[in-house]
């Protein structure tokens, strides 16, 4: 038979120095030891595989030492420490409350409480997983743990701590285990690897440490999974292949892939890891964490934020310094997103793809193509809004939008105004100080036509329209924009919400072809909104007139027009319109609701 023992065994700490990644809950203990101020009840709580069961049996090894060290370690000389070394030592008790946990059990414990140690000072009594006792059982041992004998020493360990009864918290001393961070545990297994004389890569130890979540045990017994499957030669591809999860390179790719609005590619690489088995939702997680180590890295100060190798954080620093914040903040936004969001998407991958087209046009935004026009069409009708020509006009050029929101431009009415269209000054138009404003209207959607090659160019209809459009110069009466505007509400009854926000906003000639429209809520603002350019083009196309303007304000609260909405208050309206409203109430005694 194989003399063979697992690395979790084998190199479990023997005394405090050995215990990775708790050093100020051991240097607690070590103070306590060698203070002489020792409890009579512990808890140990934590995460799996961080060190609990284990540093109880060195505490109990540590307070029966003949010899203690200064720094308040076992000597590893004496009989009592021989003796727990060769596990034959009588003051240390140990119980699985797992699956010893009635009150029968507990009842031996006690008995055994009762016993003094033959050798040493105390008697130890570790209680692994102690939220497993039934209440029956918890209240059999209140008694016992509240006043135990002097020679007597409780040490519980637990995963939960929430399931322990208050009364038995509030009896013990409670020391909460931390998760070993990925650096504590990549030194540990670099270590043993050398002790063992196994050659390994930095990289793929911090594989196996992001992959432990904190859990030395887990960590060893992957590592020793790695070992066999390698020979003996751990190396960063190996360890990716035997653990089947995504490498650096993947995110690295894809991050410059989004920076050089390369969509295809981004699409192939993500076909890629649902082709090796991975989720979808894996992915747009790993790549979000990815982008976050990127935003850190771009700071001296947050670099030690990231957990990666050397070799790793040069790499994100390097990539960092090509991405502007902005572009991480908004790529994370999306990618958050749309991790949240997965589980309730009907076309899972579908969702996880339209947020790399998103996040790939950060940077490289794309219009969607415009549809042809027939020769015929080239002259609308009265009572058809048409499209916005493509060719844009020289005088006020539109830059890129770099989100789903354009960024605004000068304007000469007031910040809170949002333009509708944009003004081109003619001579018979006042010069403005500054320079026109823009379309301002929200741009949620994402180019998808044109993201392989193909760019959408205007039609020669199109171009005569565009040119006919700049050309347009007819003089503007006072009230003829607002004749058209009620023109545009009467023909699209259908719309309600539009035209009901509509009606509310007439607009008002503030200067020249310059209009402002006051509306009284954000929902109607919101509505006009959506709708901003169809509007802006109808008013220019019947007016004949390329350069009017409207501009959005929101009213504030106290000049907005109060609207009755419970049927009291529609009734205390009527009052206020007509008083014998209110005689006709109180002749009949009716009740308003």
């Amino acid at each position: 038979m194989s003399d063979y023992i697992v690395s979790a065994r084998k190199y479990r700490p023997q005394n405090f120095k050995s215990v990775v990644g708790q050093r100020s809950l051991v240097q607690t203990l070590k103070n306590a030891i060698v203070g002489g101020k020792l409890a009579h009840a512990y808890l140990f709580c934590g995460p799996r595989g961080v060190g609990k069961t284990t540093c109880a049996r060195i505490f109990a090894k540590t307070i029966n030492c003949e010899h203690l060290t200064a720094e308040g370690e076992a000597c590893d000389e004496c009989e009592s420490c021989r003796a727990f070394d060769e596990q034959r030592s009588y003051n240390v008790y140990e119980l699985d409350a797992a699956s010893n946990n009635s009150v029968d059990n507990i009842r031996e414990l006690i008995d055994q409480v009762q016993v003094p140690p033959q050798t040493g000072r105390y008697k130890v009594f570790i209680i692994d997983e102690v939220h497993m006792l039934s209440t029956a059982a918890f209240n059999a041992f209140l008694k016992t743990l509240e006043e135990p004998p002097h020679h007597a020493i409780f040490v519980m360990c637990t995963t939960e701590k929430q399931k322990i009864l208050p009364t038995i918290l509030s009896r013990c001393q409670t020391y909460d285990f931390q998760r070993i961070t990925i650096q504590d545990i990549a030194d540990q297994l670099a270590y043993i690897a050398g002790q063992e004389g196994i050659e390994t890569e930095p990289e793929a130890l911090q594989f196996i440490a992001r992959k432990a979540d904190g859990g030395m045990r887990d960590a060893l017994s992957v590592f020793d999974q790695i070992v066999s499957f390698t020979d003996g030669h751990v190396t960063r591809q190996a360890t990716v292949d035997n653990l089947n999860i995504l490498d650096y390179d993947i995110f690295f790719r894809m991050t410059e892939d989004a920076l050089n609005g390369n969509i295809p590619a981004a699409l192939m690489c993500l076909d890629g890891v649902i082709r090796r088995g991975f989720d979808a939702q894996t992915f747009i997680g790993g790549w979000a964490s990815h982008l976050r180590d990127l935003m850190v890295a771009q700071d001296a100060a947050t670099l030690t934020l990231i957990e990666a190798a050397p070799a790793v954080i040069d790499q994100y620093r390097q990539q960092a310094a090509k991405c502007a914040p902005a572009f991480l903040y908004r790529a994370l936004a999306i990618t958050s997103d749309c991790d949240f969001n997965y589980r309730n998407s009907r076309n899972k991958r579908l969702s996880v793809e339209l947020a790399i087209v998103k996040v790939c046009q950060l940077l490289h935004p794309t219009q969607l193509p415009q549809q042809a026009q027939p020769a015929a069409a080239a002259t609308p009708s009265a009572n058809t809004a048409q499209p916005r020509p493509v060719a844009a006009r020289p005088a006020a050029p539109q830059p890129p939008v770099t989100g789903s929101r354009p960024m605004p431009q000068p304007s000469p009415v007031p910040p809170q105004q949002r333009p509708m269209g944009a003004a081109t000054p003619s001579a018979n138009t006042p010069q403005q100080p500054q320079a026109a404003p823009r379309v301002m209207t929200r741009n949620s959607g994402v180019g998808l036509g044109p993201m392989f090659g193909a760019r959408a160019s205007a039609t020669p209809a199109q171009n005569q329209a565009a040119q006919q459009m700049q050309e347009m110069n007819e003089p503007v009466e006072p009230d003829a924009l607002r004749r058209v505007w009620k023109d545009f509400i009467a023909q699209n009854q259908t719309e309600k919400i539009l035209i009901s926000s509509m009606a509310e906003a007439i607009p008002q000639q503030v200067e020249g072809t310059t209009y402002i429209s006051r509306v009284p809520g954000e929902l109607q603002l919101k509505e006009i909104e959506q709708n901003s350019e169809r509007i802006a083009q109808y008013l220019r196309r019947t007016l004949q007139n390329s350069h009017i303007t409207v501009n959005y304000e929101l009213l504030p609260e106290d000049e907005r027009p109060k609207q009755a909405f419970s049927p009291r208050e529609k009734m205390l309206e009527m009052i206020d319109e007509n008083p014998a409203v209110d005689e006709l109430i109180k002749t009949f005694k009716l009740e308003i609701g």
